[in-house]
């Protein structure tokens, strides 16, 4: 089996004459774009919009498919200079996507007939939530060349600020044991079995941040205040609001699940200190014991292992999403393995001219690495769901973004925790489920709280790195509660995390994913089969209608604090039951 990705049948190279056919071809597409978004005054309405639409549909595809493979070219070697170079030349042209984007869509929400037109025409019908979109949106636009400067402008700006802080944690070395390692390779340690390695993976990891804090500590003050500033010129309350308006989620539904969350936290701070307790700790969880594994999940998995136990788990589910997952493992959708200058944590990207996903792991052969390919290979299946829209009808929001991959999760994990053999197996399942539910509780809880106080203070100060700790640690104290200890936290998460440092807020969307998924296979267990093809209608919904609207496909109301609280319950349930197993050990 492959420990790569395949991405040759993408483009073989930067010298593949197809990349540079499809990147000319890019530029004249954009600059008859441009071209058309200048005469766009007295323009016949129907075929206008049609014309438009059609050559944003082009430009979607052609410059996709250049960005995804320099992206990952970059993810798998972040020293790639030559993707580095490449990415720079592909920014300048989704820069030059922003002026006459921005003129088209000034001209889309001008009109005044635009229900009508829709009404008229199949390919506006099908555009119908984007037009919306936009239209809405307007209020929000840069005037004038705006857009365009303000898309040029960010290339030296937060883009250059975020690749610096990926630059400098890929390639930091960390001292461990008198050798050399990576972050990703460290960070894996805190769930090998033995708490001594544990202690002192999380001893190195913490020393080796005091050698980049600094750098990274301007990367995020960098990026906070060109969100904050973006936001005053469009219009924005704060950059909460925009993330909302982008996530086309009401504030109700946040309100309602953080509110949730808040009543269920205590629950949480049980686990981590009856998982404290049972480890030898009096005063809370250490941090490098989060991850500490419990009863017996001492079992290896090779890539091929991990194969064929996800094909078996989702057979049970659904054919389709087992067929898929044959598919990335054999036809070479997936990176597996940690190593120098290689991107940290895992992510999939779908591979939309391919009709695929490629995904990056950095695989370690512990179970958890087998559900997070699972986790992984539930965005892939997302991105299947979604393939027949029209080009740009394939956006899903962030906080739906983690539907399906969570959704996974819940497949994998509850049928291995059918399946064991023993109470100690259980135990050990059961945990593992539970440090996941906890990261998506009190750990997204903490960072959602850092962002926020981040906010709060970056325009009347620059927040050093030991600023920085101190607002991380105060959010961890407000998360975690007494269930850690506070002796031992972890006040670098800023520095390790890139989800600062590229979208604002992404953090709420993984507790929204992670809850909203526990509902949705509650409703499986409830209906069996004939949930499978509403699951599907809901995935494919998603890049088509608001968060709000989406649940609707499953008769949720995502504004009611009951659903968060009955998806909250679930894992209380767990919590009960892993405290009565570490009770009889």
């Amino acid at each position: 089996m492959n420990e790569r990705w395949d991405l040759d049948r993408i483009y073989t190279g930067f010298d593949d004459p197809a990349y540079g056919t499809d990147l000319e071809m890019a530029k004249r597409k954009l600059a008859g774009f441009t071209d058309f978004a200048a005469k766009l005054n007295d323009a016949e309405p129907l075929q206008t919009l049609r014309k438009g639409l059609a050559l944003e549909e082009k430009l979607e595809e052609l410059v996709g498919k250049l960005g995804l493979y320099a992206s990952l070219r970059q993810s798998a070697d972040t020293r790639d200079s030559e993707a580095a170079s490449q990415m720079g030349r592909l920014m300048a042209v989704y820069s030059g996507m922003a002026a006459p984007q921005a003129a088209f869509e000034e001209w889309i929400s001008k009109l005044t007939d635009l229900e009508a037109l829709i009404q008229s025409d199949e390919l506006l019908r099908e555009y119908r939530f984007l037009l919306g979109r936009i239209v809405d949106s307007s209020r929000y636009l840069l005037p004038g060349r705006g857009e365009e400067i303000m898309a040029r402008m960010q290339l030296s700006g937060g883009n250059a600020w975020s690749d610096l802080q990926g630059y400098l944690t890929s390639t930091v070395p960390v001292s461990y044991n008198g050798e050399t390692t990576n972050l990703s390779t460290i960070r894996n340690l805190a769930y090998d079995p033995d708490p001594a390695v544990r202690k002192a993976a999380y001893d190195a990891e913490i020393a080796c941040y005091d050698r980049i804090k600094d750098s990274v500590a301007f990367a995020l003050n960098s990026i906070k205040l060109e969100t904050i500033s973006d936001c005053k010129l469009r219009g924005y309350e704060s950059p909460l609001a925009r993330t909302l308006k982008g996530s086309r989620m009401q504030k109700e539904t946040l309100d309602a699940m953080l509110g949730a969350m808040d009543e269920y936290l205590p629950k949480f701070w049980q686990y981590l200190k009856a998982k404290g307790k049972a480890l030898g700790h009096k005063n809370g969880l250490p941090w490098y014991d989060l991850f500490a594994p419990m009863g017996n999940a001492s079992t290896k998995f090779t890539a091929e292992e991990a194969r064929d136990y996800l094909v078996k788990q989702f057979t049970t589910f659904d054919q389709e999403l087992a067929d898929m997952v044959a598919r990335a493992f054999d036809e070479a959708w997936i990176d597996f393995y940690p190593r120098d200058g290689k991107a940290g944590g895992a992510f999939c990207a779908g591979a939309e001219c391919l009709n695929e996903s490629r995904i990056l792991t950095n695989f370690d052969g512990m179970f958890t690495d087998v559900v997070t390919l699972a986790h992984e290979l539930g965005h892939a299946f997302h991105n299947q769901c979604i393939q027949n829209h029209k080009p740009l009808n394939k956006d899903y929001s962030m906080p739906v973004a983690e539907t399906a991959s969570t959704f996974n999760e819940c497949v994998v994990m509850a049928a291995a925790i059918q399946s064991a053999a023993s109470d100690d197996e259980r135990l050990a399942l059961i945990e593992s489920q539970l440090q996941d539910a906890a990261q998506i509780i009190c750990d997204i809880y903490s960072r959602f709280r850092f962002e926020a106080m981040v906010f709060e203070n970056r325009e009347d100060m620059f927040m050093d790195a030991d600023t920085l700790c101190g607002f991380m640690t105060q959010a961890q104290k407000q998360s975690y509660g007494d269930g850690l200890d506070h002796s031992c936290m972890h006040p670098y998460m800023w520095v390790c995390k890139s989800h600062y440092y590229g979208p604002t807020f992404y953090n709420f969307p993984y507790a929204f994913g992670g809850l909203f998924a526990r509902g949705l296979y509650a409703q499986y267990l409830a209906e069996g089969e004939a949930f499978v093809p509403k699951y599907k209608k809901l995935l494919y919904t998603t890049t088509v209608a608001t968060v709000e609207d989406t649940a609707k496909v499953a008769d949720i109301d995502l504004t009611d604090k009951n659903f968060w609280r009955a998806a909250l319950q679930t894992i209380a349930d767990q919590i009960d039951l892993f405290c009565q197993l570490v009770l009889q050990k």
